[in-house]
């Protein structure tokens, strides 16, 4: 049995094969405009899976949706634009500042500091991306 990891991995090797030469040609057509109604889609169909609290349902739209943006990460790879490292480093990072409770060995607080200081590092943030 595969772990996490490497069943992450075999679903990455299988969008590389999906989109390769002797691909599939849907696949291979597929652009980020052109993925968009489907990731609308299968996000739609997971939010109805979480509302029907169908674990199973869920499991299946997540997989659905996770596949969807690994293959737009992907597109975006071939096209030179970023690699899935940048995504999963930058998600990573942001995850971490965004919770200096829990990463920075600050204090916890109820939900609606939790909330206050989240708009605040966010706004602190794009104060950062425009300079």
């Amino acid at each position: 049995m595969l772990s996490d990891k490497n069943h992450f991995l075999f679903l990455c090797q299988t969008i590389k094969t999906l989109r390769a030469d002797n691909g599939c040609p849907w696949d291979k057509k597929q652009t980020s405009k052109s993925l968009m109604k489907y990731i609308r889609e299968e996000s739609a169909e997971l939010l109805e899976a979480i509302e029907e609290k169908d674990a199973l349902h869920i499991c299946e739209e997540s997989g659905d949706l996770l596949f969807l943006l690994l293959l737009l990460t992907e597109i975006h790879h071939e096209q030179g634009a970023f690699s899935l490292d940048d995504v999963l480093s930058k998600i990573n990072n942001k995850m971490i500042r965004r919770h200096p409770h829990v990463f920075a060995n600050g204090v916890a607080g109820n939900e609606q500091e939790l909330k206050e200081q989240w708009k605040k590092i966010k706004i602190e943030e794009q104060g950062k991306k425009t300079n």
